[in-house]
């Protein structure tokens, strides 16, 4: 039986959202978690740009000393030869690429302006793969932006194309949230069954309906007979009105009537890692978890009215579907109120040595100087992020100095 992937794209559709962003050490924690919660694959950035090159090389050496031990790096470009190339030499050991192309009528005539046709949109993509798989390519996914606006017939012309050149699967992208749970199973099966290659689906939430349309989307892939891959965010963030939530995503998968029993998600997901990882993307982007988020709001689990308490309390399935400590939730938040020492781009080594003793996993440095190495290192991750760490980062910028210098290193072109 086909089995449905997690390809998670934070660090690429999330990071594209407007007046949001990340630091590069933000990114690498997020792909950290994404590995230890079982995800598939992390869109982990963007080869072709100046200023990612030493972040993507720096995360690829944590894959090779296996900090990152089964989450797949995976990156962005688009689908021309040109975008290989530059990949290849910023990033010569980049094992996986998702290629991008607009196929919409849409955005062919006024996009692209009359520059191209179908036959150049499929030229251009089949030139890409060509490329991906000669440079030494692992995996290839041949993407079709603005799909839902495409007529079908040319998107099974596509994917044939792409399948031909050595492209793994097919990205689906309902770049507008322009589908729904219905059009959406039809487009998934119909791809399946014609092309015959697993079909990723990579929804948008203009219309409310990305983590819907994402699993029916993946249900009629299964029932066309290929493996789904659902392109999640943390929290649902990204471009306009945001994708489809990593979280919801997955309680849908496993909560749904019935879906569990017909569709499996591929690899062990440990969803008690939701909490943690949704926490840190809020901070790290500052934005705000909304309360009735799925999971993880802070209302998820609240009852007030006479009948919910009373039902809750009796039995939490009554009102619940899932419990909170499935989540990693129940825990007790401790928050200062009293004097409180912070780390910061002007920190010195008296602080930095007290918050350093004060973490859960308390890190003492052999001498003065490696103590100075490291918060020279916890400046900088300061000055890049604006905000004050939280203890994993400055653990892991304890454990792994030389990696994390690396991801504080940007070199502008001269």
């Amino acid at each position: 039986m086909p089995k449905i992937y997690l390809l998670d794209v934070t660090n690429r559709d999330g990071v594209q959202t407007a007046r949001l962003g990340l630091s590069k050490l933000e990114k690498t924690m997020i792909n950290i978690y994404l590995n230890d919660m079982g995800v598939f694959q992390s869109e982990f950035g963007f080869p072709t740009t100046r200023h990612e090159i030493n972040y993507l090389k720096a995360n690829l050496e944590l894959a090779e000393i296996g900090v990152i031990k089964t989450l797949r790096l995976g990156g962005w470009i688009r689908a021309i030869p040109s975008d290989v190339e530059q990949t290849f030499h910023n990033v010569p050991n980049i094992n996986h690429l998702n290629l991008s192309i607009s196929t919409s009528d849409q955005m062919i005539e006024h996009k692209f302006r009359g520059r191209k046709t179908h036959d150049d949109i499929i030229k251009d993509m089949t030139e890409a793969v060509d490329a991906a798989r000669a440079a030494g390519a692992e995996s290839i996914g041949a993407n079709a932006e603005d799909a839902s606006r495409t007529d079908i017939s040319y998107l099974v012309e596509f994917g044939l194309a792409a399948k031909e050149h050595g492209a793994d699967r097919v990205r689906y992208c309902d770049t507008l949230g322009y589908d729904n749970p219905f059009t959406i199973y039809d487009n998934g099966r119909n791809m399946a069954e014609k092309i015959g290659l697993p079909i990723e689906l990579h929804c948008h939430n203009d219309l409310g309906m990305a983590v819907a349309n994402s699993i029916a989307g993946a249900m009629g892939v299964i029932d066309g007979g290929q493996d789904a891959y659902i392109n999640t965010t943390i929290n649902g963030i990204g471009e306009r009105a945001g994708n489809a939530d990593l979280i919801a995503v997955i309680l849908a998968a496993k909560k749904s009537k019935d879906f569990a029993q017909r569709y499996e998600l591929g690899g062990a997901i440990k969803l008690s890692m939701a909490y943690k990882i949704s926490k840190f993307a809020s901070y790290a982007f500052e934005v705000p978890i909304p309360l009735n988020q799925p999971g993880v709001g802070s209302n998820a689990f609240a009852h007030e009215s006479g009948i919910h308490a009373d039902g809750v309390l009796k039995d939490p399935e009554n009102y619940e579907l899932y419990d909170f400590e499935e989540l990693g939730r129940g825990e007790t938040e401790l928050v200062e109120t009293g004097r409180e020492i912070c780390t910061g781009e002007y920190g010195g080594i008296s602080g930095f040595s007290h918050v350093m003793g004060k973490l859960e996993v308390p890190v003492k440095f052999p001498d003065r100087e490696k103590a100075n190495e490291i918060l020279e290192l916890v400046r900088y991750a300061n000055v890049e992020s604006q905000k004050p760490l939280t203890e994993d980062q400055l653990l892991f910028i304890a454990k792994y100095p030389g990696i994390a210098k690396k991801l504080l290193t940007l070199t502008p072109l001269a």
